[in-house]
């Protein structure tokens, strides 16, 4: 599949950086959010690699069985990825120790694991017309690691349907290893912030609509005076929980600006035809 470009007024949340630019210090991830600690100990930091340059891709994914990762289509899809590495540690460390290339020498002793495949939905596009109703769909992905992750109990997935029986404002959990600090400059609007790899919580609402994307997509919609938290960039994947379970509705998908405010759409995985696709890795 080709490469496509994001449209700067609509962008997926994972984050490109080169990694000799990496500037790691006091991080914030999910905005408006707080540090997770072990309270979602399934909830995984993703890199993906083309093998050989400097720039990855970094997003969220859940653990869903003790060998398959949720996350989105975005984070998967592309032909040029070679490695996938994921880490569950809550504070996600990579690069600091000596080297700013990808891998570390000794990933694993870094708490990394490999990923041996990794799928995207097979109806996921991307792309599509400059309008914002028409650029991205079904961005569901799937990552299978090597090896069985061992001490931690997945998530869970919904039943069909269920986020249609939700009531107007019902309460979601956001957690997500990406990014909030926004240092000054130009550049790609992700290229803009810094600090990320510490897996941050925030509550949020869905709110309701009746536009072209409630079909596929939850809108949420940030208000930090409300003690309410978002998405930003490197959250992409991550799990949208229905608030005070482990039950996941959605993963985080796109948000409408470069700056991660007012609202984002995060793709739905209640839906009848992704359940069936991503049970099939679970079989």
């Amino acid at each position: 599949m080709k490469k496509v470009k994001v449209l700067h007024s609509i962008l997926v949340l994972a984050t490109v950086l080169m990694l000799v630019q990496l500037m790691i210090g006091n991080a914030y991830a999910i905005k408006h959010g707080v540090p997770d600690e072990d309270d979602h100990p399934y909830v995984c930091w993703i890199v993906t690699w083309d093998g050989s340059s400097n720039y990855v891709y970094l997003g969220t994914g859940t653990l869903i069985s003790p060998t398959v990762v949720l996350t989105a289509g975005h984070m998967s899809f592309d032909e040029t990825i070679a490695q996938v590495w994921v880490s569950f540690e809550s504070q996600a460390d990579f690069i600091r120790d000596v080297s700013p290339e990808w891998p570390p020498t000794d990933p694993e002793s870094l708490g990394w694991l490999e990923a041996d495949s990794w799928y995207c939905y097979e109806d996921f596009w991307m792309g599509g017309n400059r309008g914002i109703t028409d650029w991205i769909g079904n961005d569901v992905g799937i990552v299978v690691l090597s090896e069985a992750v061992t001490g931690i109990t997945p998530a869970v997935l919904p039943s069909a349907g269920l986020v249609d029986t939700l009531p107007m404002k019902q309460g979601v959990d956001l957690v997500g290893y990406g990014v909030q600090c926004k240092r000054v400059g130009g550049g790609m609007p992700s290229l803009d912030w810094i600090n990320f790899g510490y897996r941050y919580q925030a509550h949020a609402q869905i709110i309701a609509t009746e536009d072209v994307f409630s079909d596929g997509f939850m809108r949420l919609t940030a208000n930090p005076g409300q003690g309410k938290g978002g998405t930003c960039f490197g959250d992409s994947g991550g799990p949208i929980l229905l608030a005070g379970t482990n039950t996941i509705l959605g993963v985080c998908s796109w948000g409408t600006n470069g700056e991660c405010a007012g609202v984002s759409y995060e793709q739905r995985i209640d839906i009848e035809e992704i359940l069936v696709w991503i049970n099939s890795f679970l079989s």
